[in-house]
C-alpha cells in the first residue's frame, strides 16, 4: 500500500511545521519547474505526493549536496 503526504504535511506554514521549510506556493513552483516531483490526483479535489517519489527527492538532494 503506498502512502502519500498532502501539501500540509510536506510544506510549512507558520502554524505547522512540514517535512521541508518552506511554504505550500514554493513547493508548487518547484512542480511547476520540474524541480520537485508532480502530485498524483486521488480524487476530485485531493492531490498528494507518494512517499516514495518524495524520499527519492531528498536522498537525490543530499547526494547532491555532499
Amino acid at each position: 500500500m503506498s502512502r502519500y503526504l498532502r501539501i500540509r504535511q510536506l510544506a510549512s506554514t507558520p502554524a505547522q511545521p512540514g517535512r521541508l521549510p518552506v511554504s505550500p506556493a514554493s513547493v508548487y513552483r518547484w512542480v511547476q519547474r520540474g524541480e520537485f516531483p508532480a502530485p498524483v490526483r486521488l480524487s476530485r479535489g485531493v492531490s498528494a505526493w507518494p512517499l516514495e517519489a518524495v524520499e527519492k527527492w531528498e536522498a537525490e538532494r543530499a547526494a547532491a549536496a555532499a
